[in-house]
């Protein structure tokens, strides 16, 4: 019986947990978008195409910025809404440390500026755990999905904090053990 009672105890935290969490609402509703692909890799789709509304355009454009805009939007949040991931990242949404719910920027030498966003799911050290939109398997920034990836912070330009600050709340960095619970 009380195997019983610890095992329930576990899950209700873990279930708890994800909305408790910084960015938990946020990354709840990316988690459910992660697997979505284009229908002809096209940057079209039902799904791809929703995104895109979200920010004003029609099938065939890039869309990370996109995925990310239309995840706040279904969090309830006002903003932001673009398209272009540069958006994204004014200095007064800028922080220094990438935390769950923060949106990361990737910098391309040859666009001569940031080129794709997403979200922060979780920091392991020196590496971040990402959900974003329009990336492959691989990485890329024209890809053809909402993929989960696991990337080196020295490849990351930037993050920005688009949530409202909640004075005094110290945000937690997610350690081995938290992996448990939150994939």
């Amino acid at each position: 019986m009380a195997a019983i009672g610890l095992l329930l105890g576990i899950v209700c935290l873990a279930g708890v947990g994800r909305s408790v969490l910084p960015g938990g609402n946020l990354l709840s509703i990316a988690r459910r978008e992660v697997g979505v692909k284009e229908r002809t890799g096209q940057n079209d789709g039902p799904r791809v195409e929703a995104y895109l509304g979200a920010v004003g355009l029609k099938k065939g454009n890039p869309w990370c910025a996109a995925f990310v805009c239309w995840t706040f939007k279904q969090a309830g949040y006002a903003l932001p809404r673009t398209a272009w991931s540069p958006d994204l990242f004014p200095k007064e949404k800028r922080v220094s440390q990438p935390v769950p719910g923060s949106i990361f920027s990737i910098y391309f030498p040859v666009l001569k500026r940031i080129g794709h966003c997403g979200f922060v799911e979780y920091v392991y050290g020196h590496w971040i755990g990402t959900i974003e939109g329009n990336t492959s398997g691989q990485g890329s920034r024209e890809g053809d999905g909402v993929y989960r990836k696991f990337r080196h912070i020295r490849t990351l330009k930037s993050f920005a904090d688009w949530r409202e600050k909640n004075k005094g709340f110290q945000r937690p960095v997610l350690k081995k053990a938290a992996l448990l619970f939150f994939p």
